[in-house]
């Protein structure tokens, strides 16, 4: 199915999430219709002259961490507010997911998601004509 499917697929608030352009498979991410734009944890997060960006993404965290190094241009920067109201700067870039049987070219934000239980956040932009969220469920995709 691909993201111009007229019928949008049921999912929960936790899914498995791949991103294939940075060869990154089922990473857990927690589906929030409160947030209006995606997000990933990024460390390493570094402007290059060349108009591109890189940064790591930990795929796996323990002691046998598994990191993944990309570069990639930047669509913009935009603020954005978190949940506890403060803005903050934040690089943003495209790249495609894949939930379930859909794939699409989607636009996430660059953050350090440290400090939450999930290291991926799908917001309601990345959503909206795809996905219907059963908020009682997880991974249903």
């Amino acid at each position: 199915m691909s993201a111009k499917s007229s019928t949008p697929i049921t999912i929960g608030w936790l899914e498995k999430v791949s991103f294939p352009d940075w060869g990154i498979n089922k990473l857990i991410a927690k589906i929030d219709t409160g947030a209006k734009t995606s997000s990933i944890h990024a460390e390493n997060i570094v402007e290059r002259e060349d108009g591109q960006i890189e940064f790591d993404i930990i795929t796996r965290i323990g002691h046998d961490n598994k990191i993944v190094h990309i570069v990639c241009p930047f669509t913009r920067k935009t603020s954005v507010r978190s949940s506890s109201g403060r803005a903050q700067n934040r690089y943003v870039v495209k790249t495609h997911m894949r939930l379930g049987g859909v794939e699409k070219e989607i636009e996430i934000t660059l953050t350090s998601r440290k400090k939450m239980l999930r290291r991926v956040l799908i917001g309601r932009t990345t959503l909206a004509n795809s996905f219907i969220v059963d908020v009682s469920q997880k991974h249903l995709a």
